[in-house]
């Protein structure tokens, strides 16, 4: 047995780190192949990453959140799990070269077809990456997983580079895409050194059997919702358009994607352990929603704000036309960023069901009002899509919180200074950059706007709403984490 209360610390800081180097990584292959490679290039990838992406859903089959949420998990469970999710790969890999030639007529777009089946080796590869990807979550072993992850970004974000510089277009992307999974795989494997025995039956792998696939299906239904607009954008508007929508929409979701990745797992993993403690419950998610949304809610701001600064030094002024999508999807960005903690609930608690029933309401919602934009192209997608998420935003809060230690007041009051403390640090970013910034060329200017709105935010944010006892409380509540039982999978409980 260990002692959680310094795991965490070194897991929270790891997981930070971690995504720190990934946000760093993600921004400078987005700058540097947007310089390298054309719209359509990026288009032609997305139309098969649309279709391909729902497949990836099953790869893990929930299978990696059910060994992390068990009160207990046995090296015969871990094993039976883990033959399972390789099977489940193979599956998806022959699948996606039978659909190959579908996608091509879907798009009308030959070149698709072996970028499908290159795409299809991902699926093994990742299966083999599940469950040991999930043990070391589940021993909060996230300095270990960060450094893997980190080396695997970094390795495959050099192959990109160099197959671009060797004028292998669109391809660079592809080997970006296998690159990182192989890497991933090496690594882990050498690091866990966990190595699966035979399937058994028998074992007691039912009720995570159960937890997996009802949190699959969630995903599925989630998944199809939020990229079905690729989908239409790229069959109807063609892959220049699509390429251009996609770079706007991974651009403005890189800060927040991140921040809930870095702040989410550990997050899950405590919570998990706290169901039977509501009090340590409570504390310990406000506390992490209270750090998530202090971060989401400026930085969405500022994105909506300067949204042509940060698509000119990021993208470079071909891109320019991705500006208004940048913008508009601004607001969907910022309600993901509010509602995705919820999540951590639902599934720390055990609510699977409940987050499942709200995802069969959020499809609908969305693909109507994807159906509403599509003829007026990728901007009205992207303000159809947002205003679909403002007006589910409330709704969403009162159903996550029904009949739980979490009320609607708690996340109201979590929210609120933040926000205040991000529009007046966004207003006052705004008259520096109109009156001084002008004079600037693009990237001092983008600088300059940063600055100003992060130095006024905290100082807004900790003093003048009176929040820096709460946040220097969060920096230490890490510290207070529930305790965990961390043995090696060795034929004993993990």
């Amino acid at each position: 047995m260990k002692d959680l209360k310094q795991k965490t610390i070194r897991s929270g800081l790891a997981k930070l780190c971690s995504q720190s180097a990934d946000f760093v990584l993600r921004i400078a292959s987005l700058v540097i192949m947007a310089r390298l490679l054309e719209p359509k290039d990026f288009g032609l990838i997305a139309m098969v990453t649309a279709v391909t992406g729902f497949y990836g859903l099953f790869t893990s089959a929930g299978l990696s959140a059910a060994t992390i949420q068990a009160p207990t998990v046995s090296n015969e469970q871990l094993s039976t799990l883990f033959w399972i999710n390789i099977a489940v790969g193979a599956v998806l890999a022959l699948l996606c070269v039978l659909t190959a030639p579908v996608i091509v007529r879907f798009y009308h777009e030959p070149r698709l077809f072996w970028v499908t089946v290159a795409v299809a080796a991902g699926f093994i590869i990742n299966a083999a990456t599940v469950q040991h990807s999930a043990l070391l979550q589940r021993q909060l072993r996230y300095v270990t997983l960060a450094v893997i992850e980190t080396l695997s970004q970094l390795v495959s974000f050099t192959v990109g580079i160099v197959m671009a510089l060797k004028g292998f277009g669109y391809w660079a992307l592809v080997g970006t895409a296998i690159t990182t999974p192989a890497c991933f795989i090496v690594c882990l494997w050498a690091v866990t050194q966990w190595i699966p025995d035979l399937p058994r039956r028998s074992v007691g792998i039912g009720a995570m059997l159960r937890f997996g696939g009802t949190l699959t299906l969630n995903s599925v239904v989630v998944y199809i919702a939020y990229n079905l607009e690729k989908v239409l954008l790229g069959r109807f508007w063609g892959a220049d358009v699509l390429g251009i929508y996609g770079r706007a929409y991974q651009l403005i979701n890189v800060p927040t994607d991140n921040l809930n990745s870095a702040v989410g797992g550990v997050t899950f993993s405590a919570l998990s352990r706290l169901q039977n403690d509501p009090a340590r419950f409570r504390s310990y998610f406000l506390k992490a929603y209270a750090l998530v949304n202090s971060l989401t809610l400026p930085i969405t701001l500022f994105s909506a704000l300067f949204g042509d600064l940060i698509i000119s030094v990021c993208l470079g002024p071909k891109w320019m036309a991705a500006v208004p999508i940048f913008r508009l999807l601004a607001p969907t960005v910022m309600v993901f960023g509010i509602i995705n903690p919820l999540g951590w609930l639902l599934l720390a608690l055990g609510l699977y069901g409940r987050s499942f029933q709200i995802a069969l309401v959020i499809a609908p919602l969305v693909i109507t009002a994807y159906l509403i934009g599509l003829p007026y192209g990728p901007t009205g997608v992207a303000m159809a899509y947002s205003s679909a998420m403002a007006l589910w935003l409330v709704p969403h809060i009162l159903w996550c919180t029904y009949r739980t230690v979490i009320s609607p007041r708690d996340v109201l009051s979590i929210l609120s200074k933040p926000l205040v403390s991000a529009l007046v640090a966004a207003a006052f970013a705004f008259l520096v950059q109109r009156y001084i910034g002008e004079l600037l060329s693009p990237l001092p200017r983008l600088l300059l706007t940063a600055v100003t709105m992060g130095v006024t935010y905290v100082l807004m944010l900790l003093f003048v709403m009176g929040q820096n006892a709460l946040y220097l409380d969060i920096l230490n509540g890490i510290r207070s984490s529930p305790r965990l039982d961390v043995t090696e999978a060795e034929g004993r409980s993990v």
